[in-house]
């Protein structure tokens, strides 16, 4: 605990996914005092044209009470 999902669209290097895996882990090992052995990191990569019906819609807008933060974007619009 705890497993992080990041979803993302495609064209981020291998590299870029690592700086960001590491940062990640660093933040959740400091806001929630775990160890770095407990973080677990998983990245999707979801096509532009999938986006709002494969995150947006699911994950973001039918999701509440599990978003924390919220985009500044609606795709809908």
């Amino acid at each position: 605990m705890p497993h992080v999902i990041v979803k993302l669209w495609p064209g981020c290097t291998e590299d870029q996914k690592n700086v960001l895996t590491g940062l990640i882990t660093r933040d959740v090992m400091s806001a929630l005092n775990k160890p770095e052995s407990s973080v677990s990191i998983s990245m999707e990569e979801v096509n532009p044209e999938d986006w709002p019906e494969k995150v947006y819609k699911p994950d973001i807008l039918n999701g509440p009470g599990k978003i924390f933060k919220k985009p500044g974007y609606n795709p809908f619009e």
